[in-house]
């Protein structure tokens, strides 16, 4: 078969030979697939892909919230712990009138531990969530063993104190193995009751007009 010998013009395909016939129609049945699967398929594979990857993370999203739904009851049982701890520590907090005695307590702590005093400054409050930070920064001089005592004191009082920026170091020119003790010590005043108290005062006022 000479192919030059071919009328190749596409209205004379009829007169083709079989074989090129033949070729012509699988070039054109491949061309027909390629543009199929380029213009159509390619789109379909990729959002297969695409829900494919989401159902993956919807699967991972169920067995977490079924895990959580399974463990509800312990939640709830951690929730009421630790609002019940939550209660506990409030209580601990001083009211807007303890504060005064308590600072009286703090020093005195340190005193009956055999420590002297050299800064006992109340500093400004700082304000968070539902309570206020009540920082006092301290001097204090004293043996070891009492700068011990007094930190065990602080923290067997009846009410939240708490002790930060500790700094220890020998008393300059000490020979009997005094130290001096720089800290920062915190107490803390609950906010939510006094907002509590002025809405349910408004609300008194309100009523009564």
């Amino acid at each position: 078969m000479n192919l030059s010998e071919i009328n190749w013009d596409f209205e004379a395909s009829g007169t083709w030979p079989l074989p090129v016939k033949a070729v012509s129609i699988l070039i054109l049945c491949a061309l027909v697939a390629g543009g199929g699967y380029y213009y159509d398929t390619m789109d379909q594979l990729a959002g297969l892909d695409s829900l494919e990857t989401k159902e993956v993370e919807l699967k991972a999203s169920f067995a977490n919230k079924q895990k959580k739904a399974v463990n509800l009851p312990e939640y709830v049982k951690q929730l009421e712990q630790i609002q019940g701890a939550l209660g506990e520590m409030l209580k601990q907090m001083p009211t807007e009138e303890e504060v005064a005695s308590l600072l009286i307590d703090i020093s005195q702590t340190g005193l009956a531990s055999g420590l002297e005093f050299r800064l006992f400054k109340p500093a400004p409050q700082v304000a968070k969530d539902f309570y206020s930070e009540l920082p006092i920064d301290i001097q204090v001089i004293g043996r070891f063993e009492e700068l011990g005592l007094f930190v065990s004191g602080l923290a067997s009082l009846p009410r939240i104190v708490t002790v930060h920026n500790v700094d220890i170091a020998p008393l300059a020119k000490a020979k009997d193995g005094l130290m001096v003790m720089n800290a920062v010590v915190k107490t803390y005043k609950e906010e939510a009751a006094k907002q509590t108290t002025g809405a349910d005062k408004k609300k008194r006022k309100e009523a009564k007009s």
